[in-house]
């Protein structure tokens, strides 16, 4: 049943257009899924989605979803894909997954030996053959040539260059499997993706996600963060497993983290020198954009093992999480998009 916690609109009133810009982080992104699937029950509209890895596929899933049936066939195809995706692990490992007793979703022991193995050796060593269960999830699940005929959503999803560390943002138009997957090419799991001649990897290493192609090729100037990395911690890890995760998860936070204080300067400087210096269109752009965020706080203690989790009861567990974090920010939050901005991005990225 849908819940009348969050306020409702006038009926003659359509909801303001909203961009997503989500991030990726493995399993993780099952909870963007909840977090998407209460939005889209709750109907909001959207203009553009950047996403990266999991922020990548989940993107897709809603595009390929509402070609085909509105909001509510995007909320059919995430379920269809998260459900895939946790069908994809073998029984096994599921089991194991059971009967797991810690409550921060780390990976079964064998699971985190085979993750030992791949500090040691490449993918290329260990995976010849390139066997990738996603990339017959992706293909099972996604009409890539209707999605780039009939698609009415611009869709931005991040790849790396890996020869020149440069983004590649593949538009709707130019969607294909291999620009999917290239988005979520983790380089200690899978081959590098070619693609016309050049190979990339995870789009996290140089967008995560990419905010500029929301403010310069969307009509909207809202924008909704959907972010798995919590921005901040309360503690300093000590321990070297703590040490190890929160490296990566910096390191796949970084670019975004940059261009986020990038704009929060930019804002700053430009409410320095209007007083006598006239606005430009760049300058009234950025004045005039309202962000608004959703972060994964209740994944901050996750175990560091937790976004290569996909057993099919994990990902339910987040897509729970997620529905009651976004049922939350459209209890506080909704009123505020196409009005002003909800969230203080000097605060949060000065």
């Amino acid at each position: 049943m849908v819940s009348l916690r969050w306020p409702r609109r006038r009926p003659d009133v359509q909801p303001p257009l909203l961009s997503l810009a989500l991030q990726g982080g493995g399993a993780h992104g099952a909870y963007t899924w909840g977090v998407l699937d209460r939005l889209l029950e709750a109907g909001i509209r959207i203009d553009g989605i950047s996403g990266t890895s999991a922020g990548a596929m989940n993107a897709v899933a809603l595009a390929h979803g509402w070609t085909t049936g509105g909001a509510d066939g995007a909320r059919a195809a995430l379920a269809a894909f998260w459900q895939a995706v946790g069908d994809s692990v073998p029984f096994h490992l599921e089991l194991l997954n059971s009967l797991n007793t810690s409550a921060d979703g780390a990976l079964p022991t064998p699971m985190s030996v085979m993750m030992g193995f791949m500090r040691l050796f490449s993918p290329y060593q260990l995976n010849p053959f390139e066997l990738n269960p996603l990339r017959d999830v992706v293909r099972a699940q996604f009409d890539f040539e209707r999605l780039r005929r009939d698609c009415p959503l611009k869709l931005f999803i991040a790849a790396t260059a890996v020869r020149t560390g440069k983004v590649r943002l593949f538009h709707t138009a130019e969607l294909t499997e291999s620009a999917l997957l290239a988005s979520a090419c983790l380089p200690t799991l899978h081959h590098a993706v070619e693609i016309d001649g050049e190979h990339y990897w995870d789009g996290g290493f140089t967008a995560n996600p990419a905010i500029y192609p929301l403010l310069y090729e969307c009509a909207t100037p809202d924008i909704l963060l959907v972010l798995l990395n919590p921005l901040q911690r309360d503690d300093a890890p000590r321990s070297a497993e703590d040490i190890s995760a929160r490296s990566m998860e910096l390191g796949f936070s970084t670019t975004f983290l940059r261009e986020m204080r990038m704009i929060a300067h930019a804002r700053q400087y430009i409410a320095e020198t209007a007083r006598w210096m006239p606005l430009g269109r760049l300058e009234r752009k950025l004045v005039g954009q309202r962000f608004h965020l959703i972060e994964a706080r209740e994944l901050a203690e996750a175990g560091k093992g937790s976004k290569l989790n996909a057993a099919g009861s994990f990902l339910t567990e987040l897509h729970a999480l997620g529905r009651a974090r976004a049922e939350d920010w459209l209890g506080q939050h909704y009123r505020q998009v196409g009005r002003q901005e909800s969230v203080d991005v000097g605060g949060l990225f000065l």
